[in-house]
């Protein structure tokens, strides 16, 4: 079986390890592990790796956040990935605590502009999701200059144990489904 793991997050070193930018972090911690290394490719950095059974191929779009959809598009086209059962996207959550996760196998995009665009490049809502809290913005906050923003160090080392439950999050998607993800993820912390 084949899966795409999508981590969202922008472009460019003043985005380097922003809140915004979960996905992209969690990836590096997915690939590391792995021993494998990011290639740049024309829709963005893919790494390819084998997690039991399971050719995985992560992806960080160039395409910025809110455009992730046409570079999620287009792998799927060439790999000939099921968007509904083989593509997984990892992504940061405002309405979680930092560090909190939460599976879905469908629903909306929220307000998160990337996942509109994928959802519009997709035709459907319908697809695994992990959403990473990064916790709530304060009342006197942007929303973008809170999501820009880089965390504490207090929140980054509740990060850091995150990216490694994203990880087993999307691994226990693949091998035990999403109800099975859903059950030992959700409701943690």
């Amino acid at each position: 079986m084949k899966y795409l793991i999508v981590g969202l997050g922008n472009i460019g070193p003043e985005y380097h390890e922003t809140r915004h930018n979960i996905g992209f972090m969690m990836l590096d911690a997915f690939a590391k592990a792995s021993n494998v290394f990011f290639t740049e490719k024309r829709y963005g950095a893919i790494a390819k790796c084998r997690v039991k059974n399971a050719e995985l191929i992560l992806l960080k779009p160039n395409t910025f956040m809110n455009l992730s959809g046409e570079s999620v598009r287009e792998l799927v086209d060439f790999y000939k990935i099921d968007s509904e059962e083989e593509l997984i996207v990892i992504y940061d959550d405002i309405s979680l605590a930092p560090g909190q996760l939460r599976v879905r196998g469908k629903g909306s995009a929220g307000g998160h502009n990337g996942i509109k665009n994928i959802i519009l490049h997709t035709g459907g809502q319908k697809f695994p999701r992990v959403r990473v809290g990064v916790g709530e913005k304060p009342a006197d906050y942007d929303l973008a200059d809170y999501v820009l923003g880089h965390f504490s160090k207090e929140d980054q080392k509740l990060m850091d144990e995150a990216f490694k439950e994203a990880a087993d999050a999307a691994v226990t998607i693949m091998t035990e489904g999403i109800d099975s993800a859903m059950n030992k993820f959700n409701g943690k912390k």
